[in-house]
């Protein structure tokens, strides 16, 4: 079964989305992120997607509170990322609660840093982010496009140790019109084993009926459920 894992992206402390990463397009759906992942946890979710939109492009942890508050105040699996650049980002994001970090443009700038987290932490430990335009590879906040081939980053990390990874089609992300099925379907077909996250696209329920039967291990949902597209009770279904 899919792991369903809702996504809340922090700017100013507030739970706002973005559409394909542009910091000019942002709506604030809550002004207390504590209070959006309480109702997650109140039907079952047991995961959480939290982003630090303004780390990101800080490029250091802005939001930890957030993440601190979050991890006290519930039982939600987190997973957190964006600023996370330094072993004293690292250290805040365990610190503050986070089960798991998510390396995205670090792992590309400074892959030996990110292999030293991965052989200190644990392979279960640290994510693999990648955020991808047109199959390569894109890093700071999706600002900067790079030509790296997204399938020939991950399975380069898969290699290494590395057994997660979330893959963001940045053309789909906040536009509800649908996963990257394709993509997803290629990666898996690449690199078997890895357990892929599926991020971006989201607009309706039937979105996610197929990624479970193409078997994919997790989906992010952040836009169709604050817009109301998918019902939390909708999801019900796929928690166990």
């Amino acid at each position: 079964m899919i792991k369903i894992i809702p996504a809340i992206d922090i700017i100013d402390g507030k739970c706002v989305r973005l559409t394909k990463g542009d910091y000019s397009q942002k709506i604030i759906y809550n002004e207390d992120p504590l209070e959006v992942a309480k109702e997650f946890e109140s039907i079952g979710i047991k995961y959480l997607h939290l982003v630090d939109l303004d780390g990101a492009k800080a490029k250091r942890i802005i939001n930890w509170k957030v993440l601190e508050s979050i991890s006290k105040k519930t039982n939600l699996i987190i997973d957190f990322g964006g600023g996370i650049r330094s072993e004293e980002d690292l250290r805040i994001a365990f610190d503050s609660g986070a089960s798991k970090i998510t390396a995205g443009s670090i792992a590309v700038k400074n892959k030996e840093l990110v292999i030293g987290w991965m052989n200190k932490y644990g392979g279960d430990k640290i994510i693999l982010g990648a955020d991808t335009m047109n199959g390569m590879i894109s890093i700071n906040a999706w600002q900067d496009a790079t030509e790296l081939p997204l399938i020939e980053f991950i399975k380069n990390y898969y290699t290494l140790g590395f057994k997660e990874t979330i893959v963001t089609d940045i053309s789909k992300d906040g536009v509800l019109t649908g996963p990257a099925f394709e993509l997803y379907e290629n990666i898996k077909n690449e690199i078997p084993n890895i357990s892929l996250i599926a991020s971006g696209g989201v607009s309706d329920i039937s979105d996610v009926e197929k990624l479970n039967e193409m078997k994919i291990d997790g989906v992010i949902i952040g836009k169709a459920i604050y817009e109301g597209r998918i019902k939390l009770n909708e999801l019900k279904r796929f928690l166990c």
